[in-house]
């Protein structure tokens, strides 16, 4: 179904809060949902199998129950059950879907291993993929913030990052960093001249970023930040107050597609607001 939002839907806290941020976006876009809840385990063992049928069997109940609630509230929804590899299952059902949602839970103790197990899903998915993490409370949120770098997949983060903010009527913060070169005895990279001339250099890659971005979005603010230090630390500090923040999948660093760049794996793992990683 084109234009469905994949929810990679769990009976935790963390699955709780992806379908009310999927949910309120269905309601608020005319979208319909797509609920998948991947059931690991094998049948290798006497009696694992039982407690397999069991799992499957509670999960179904469980996606359907909500199925039937998100339905009284006028969503399409579709529902599925797999069982095997989370990773797998979750990135094949994002061929062709405008959007997937999972929650995380990496701060919540026992939750580092999920927590590394969502960036994996990230990396595989083939859509642009929000994670929203404990942070969900949007009372005294504002703007959607998105780092810009320059590179190809910054520029689609961009896009992306400027039509949900016009569709909440939110400032969009354009946060640009760049990180001054340490190098032993080479002085000249700490002077004042190249501290100015990287400056430049950077707000003019942003200018150029940004360039027709108001005449397509003519009531959008834009508010811009060019700063000096690690990118990933930069964005987290303004997303712990905005609404939304957009990151590219990978930067001029990354080696493939299917590798998260070490910008928004940092971030992933630090969330600080719902974030979306769009590739």
């Amino acid at each position: 179904m084109a234009g469905k939002i994949v929810v990679a839907l769990t009976d935790s806290e963390a699955g709780r809060r992806a379908l009310a941020w999927a949910e309120k976006r269905a309601l608020q876009r005319h979208q319909s949902l797509y609920l998948l809840t991947v059931v690991g385990g094998a049948t290798g063992t006497v009696g694992e199998g039982r407690l397999l049928d069991a799992a499957v069997a509670n999960a179904e109940a469980y996606v359907d129950g909500e199925a039937e609630r998100l339905r009284g509230a006028g969503i399409v929804v579709e529902t599925e059950v797999r069982q095997g590899n989370p990773v797998a299952h979750i990135s094949s059902a994002t061929q062709g879907a405008a959007l997937l949602v999972i929650g995380s839970d990496f701060h919540d103790g026992s939750g580092r291993r999920r927590g590394l197990h969502g960036v994996r899903i990230v990396a595989a998915a083939s859509c642009p993929t929000v994670v929203v993490g404990a942070s969900v409370n949007e009372d005294g949120r504002s703007g959607v913030v998105v780092g810009v770098d320059g590179s190809e997949i910054s520029e689609a983060a961009l896009k992306f990052a400027a039509a949900e903010a016009d569709r909440l009527g939110e400032p969009l913060v354009v946060v640009s960093v760049w990180t001054p070169v340490q190098v032993p005895h080479m002085p000249l990279l700490d002077n004042d001249e190249y501290l100015r001339s990287m400056q430049s250099i950077t707000e003019e890659m942003q200018s150029l970023a940004l360039a027709g971005l108001s005449q397509d979005y003519p009531d959008l603010e834009i508010r811009r930040e060019v700063l000096s230090g690690y990118p990933s630390h930069a964005i987290s500090d303004r997303a712990e107050t905005a609404r939304l923040t957009v990151v590219g999948s990978h930067g001029r660093g990354a080696l493939a597609r299917f590798l998260l760049g070490s910008v928004s794996h940092e971030i992933l793992l630090n969330l600080t607001s719902p974030t979306a990683i769009v590739r």
